[in-house]
């Protein structure tokens, strides 16, 4: 056993004392070895008089955080790892996340709405940053329903104040087709279906735009119209090896969700690409149909502001054609009977005469689910006069004094 006042070490008696983090430390100065630890503070009052002080307080932590706190922020962590965003991107999530556990608002519920509350705060980090994620891609990677995610993150963005900007369609467009697997050769996928990325992106795009000018995307989900867009775009690029693929195949070599309502958006923008076609004067002479038709997409997007114009009616240019008939002009029994036959549902071809121009209408107008009904008049739409007749049970409102009370009483025989 060493002798006091030797390093056990080495034997050396060169010992000194060292305030390491003002911490009193005895260390030999020939081998560096530690002695002794005194006791930890943080103050120069505290050294003086050897006061032990807990580690919580010397390094400012008062309490530790809570396993639920911990378990979220690797959540976190661990989802921007896997979407590969950049290191301020979780920074940012990670704050959102501690201030919304900290909220009373978020202190009772459920276990699982707490587990999406991650994957909310990565989601809204995104939309601030303009970068291009989908709620459908936060709720594939926490297998969590979309209803349930969309609830708490609306709780989120409303308690916590959060300005988070709305993602447009060209961001939408180019974030799911970016999760398309025909984009490279697969054992699964034939060579003539691999087709170039920012070829079909930017087709896409085009039909998506044209869908948007004549009223297929508002108040519509826009996967769906995505979904039909994408197709039409992709058969157009190689019509000839792709016109016998249907949606569902295409949809599932892509590996994606066929959405139900994308075989009517399919059908809605063929609809107006024929529409289109009839107004293109080299195309004229084809018969066409809705499998020939995509051949020719190309030529209607390039042309589509001149196609749109001539093939449906824009604003303010009905009446005209409606006052026709009335100056007496040889075709004003016919022209009567197309502008009645121009009120009836565009999307049926055959009612309408060749070369009239259909209304242009949103959807829900042109084919309407339910009759629509007319409101019924509000009572205080209605004109008051001041000769309308006061029921019994309102009169006494209006009265107020005993004598009057007594003779209404009186008038109307009440003893």
């Amino acid at each position: 056993m060493a002798a006091p006042g030797v390093c056990p070490s080495c034997g050396s008696a060169a010992l000194v004392e060292d305030a390491h983090y003002a911490q009193q430390q005895l260390v030999c100065a020939a081998c560096g070895c530690v002695l002794a630890e005194g006791l930890l503070t943080t103050t120069y009052t505290d050294e003086e008089h050897l006061r032990e002080v807990a580690y919580s307080q010397s390094t400012g932590q008062k309490e530790q955080l809570s396993r639920c706190l911990q378990r979220g922020i690797r959540r976190v962590q661990d989802l921007c790892k896997v979407l590969q965003l950049p290191a301020v991107f979780e920074e940012t999530a990670v704050s959102y996340f501690q201030r919304a556990l900290q909220h009373p608002s978020f202190h009772l519920v459920s276990l699982e709405k707490k587990e999406l509350l991650g994957g909310c705060c990565v989601f809204v980090t995104c939309r601030q940053h303009n970068w291009p994620l989908t709620m459908g891609t936060i709720c594939s990677l926490l297998y969590a329903k979309q209803e349930l995610f969309a609830s708490v993150y609306l709780s989120l963005q409303k308690e916590l104040e959060l300005s988070v900007p709305a993602l447009s369609l060209a961001d939408l467009v180019k974030t799911h087709l970016n999760s398309f697997r025909l984009f490279q050769h697969g054992a699964d996928i034939p060579a003539p279906f691999v087709e170039d990325r920012e070829k079909m992106i930017t087709r896409t795009m085009q039909v998506v735009e044209l869908a948007s000018e004549t009223w297929l995307v508002t108040g519509r989900h826009p996967v769906p119209i995505v979904t039909a867009a994408a197709f039409l775009s992709w058969q157009s690029l190689q019509p000839a090896a792709r016109l016998t693929c249907t949606l569902a195949r295409f949809c599932k070599l892509a590996g994606v969700d066929l959405p139900p309502p994308a075989h009517l958006r399919l059908k809605e923008l063929l609809e107006i690409l024929l529409r289109m076609a009839s107004q293109l004067a080299w195309l004229r002479v084809f018969k066409m149909d809705k499998k020939t038709v995509v051949k020719h997409i190309e030529d209607l997007l390039q042309h589509r502001i001149f196609l749109l114009k001539n093939a449906f009616c824009l604003e303010g240019e009905e009446e005209p054609r409606a006052a026709a008939p009335a100056e007496g002009s040889p075709g004003s029994a016919p022209a009567a009977g197309g502008a009645a036959q121009e009120k009836d549902c565009p999307s049926k071809g055959k009612r309408q005469r060749e070369g009239s121009p259909w209304p242009l209408l949103p959807p829900c107008l042109i084919n309407p689910r339910k009759r629509l009904r007319t409101a019924a008049p509000s009572a205080s739409g209605s004109a008051v006069t001041g000769d309308e007749p006061i029921s019994d049970s309102e009169i006494e409102q209006y009265l107020r004094g005993p004598e009057e009370i007594q003779t209404f009483r009186k008038a109307k025989g009440w003893p």
